[in-house]
């Protein structure tokens, strides 16, 4: 089974080297990276050809934003499953990807998602917050839940049956494309009980005050387009957000 893993990338010269190898590392070897850079002027670029290996499939070129790059990661990639690496993010082990292929040998499964650590970006080895999904429901749907999105991976024919992500969305179209994924109730889906992917924090939706309120509009709008929810499932969605983070005594 080939899995595509899509990285968007902008000027992370910082954190793109982890990117890569946590997934060069990888157990399961039928995969590819398809990295597509959207100009990068920090020497991005010269650290992805440094480091890419026969399964890299590298594309600079400008884009609109971040789901434009992922739409046009997409639509190159070859994989029977297609999963997302954000370019400051990495795989806490080896056997990731190999895990999730397993899930996948059920065909009766579409998507397979697990848990998300965000951790410091200056420490990636520091939690910040634990995101443990649960198996889905629609009813949970309904009450803001959603699993974590760096970690959902679904069969290519997903995209191709219910669309890409929609660039009218700045911040929140993971969120418009999960509520049309599984809100319709027609993709099955597997729940892993482990952490596959670590976050870096600091991305676009929680950059600021301003970033977090336009995503919540933004929220509220792939609620009601996809007829999940409105107000109430909005405001569920961000409360349950708050038991996640670890707090230490002292």
């Amino acid at each position: 089974m080939k899995v595509s893993i899509i990285t968007a990338v902008m000027n992370r010269a910082d954190t793109i080297a982890h990117a890569i190898d946590s997934v060069q590392s990888q157990s399961h070897r039928d995969l590819e990276h398809v990295i597509q850079d959207g100009g990068s002027q920090d020497g991005t670029v010269d650290v992805i050809r440094r480091l890419s290996d026969s399964r890299t499939q590298l594309v600079s070129e400008l884009d609109t934003g971040i789901y434009d790059a992922i739409n046009r990661g997409i639509a190159r990639s070859s994989g029977d499953v297609v999963g997302l690496l954000h370019s400051d993010d990495f795989f806490p082990h080896h056997d990731v990807v190999s895990r999730i292929t397993e899930a996948f040998e059920d065909p009766a499964v579409d998507a397979v998602y697990g848990d998300l650590d965000y951790v410091s970006a200056v420490d990636p080895n520091r939690v910040i917050r634990r995101w443990r999904a649960g198996v889905a429901s629609p009813a949970k749907l309904r009450r803001g839940w959603m699993p974590p999105h760096p970690t959902l991976y679904v069969r290519a024919k997903i995209f191709r049956d219910h669309g890409a992500y929609d660039t009218s969305f700045e911040i929140a179209a993971d969120y418009d494309a999960i509520l049309r994924f599984f809100g319709t109730g027609k993709v099955r889906s597997a729940y892993l009980p482990e952490v596959l992917v670590k976050m870096r924090l600091g991305g676009a939706s929680n950059a600021s005050l301003g970033h977090i309120l336009k995503k919540s509009k933004e929220d509220l709008r792939a609620l009601r387009r996809n007829g999940v929810g409105g107000y109430g499932t909005l405001v569920l969605k961000n409360i349950s957000k708050v038991g996640q983070f670890v707090v230490k005594d002292g």
